[in-house]
């Protein structure tokens, strides 16, 4: 199974696994599963280490970079058709970043790793953190 995986999920499983529940941690740990990260992640974690909102022990293209492999985690691009969906979400939830998630999640038939209980709102599969 392919797994998206929210931008907080993501950082949890690389700094503060403890954070996840078990489930969770079990599904991130194991080699059974495909770990997706969208590019969208990246973007948020540029933009909020600018913002001084999240703090990395190195820059962010150095960390996200070296950390998409070591935690054997596969890219996911952002489409056009990801971008577009967007428009198509009711406002359920305002946040840019998770929005276009959801879409991906929707456009990709993925399901999200996530500890936002908002986004259920959308009817994409939610796997709780």
């Amino acid at each position: 199974m392919r797994v998206l995986l929210d931008t907080q999920c993501w950082l949890w499983m690389l700094s503060a696994p403890d954070r996840l529940s078990p489930r969770a941690r079990a599904l991130v740990s194991g080699s059974r599963h495909d770990l997706v990260l969208s590019a969208v992640s990246a973007w948020e974690i540029a933009v909020k280490h600018a913002l001084g909102k999240i703090d990395l022990p190195a820059d962010p293209v150095e960390y996200v970079t070296s950390r998409m492999t070591t935690s054997a985690v596969l890219p996911l691009a952002v489409t056009h058709a990801h971008a577009l969906q967007v428009a198509r979400l009711p406002m359920h939830h305002r946040d840019p970043f998770d929005r276009l998630l959801v879409a991906q999640a929707q456009l990709e038939n993925l399901p999200l790793l996530t500890a936002d209980r908002q986004l259920a709102a959308y009817g994409i599969s939610i796997i709780d953190a």
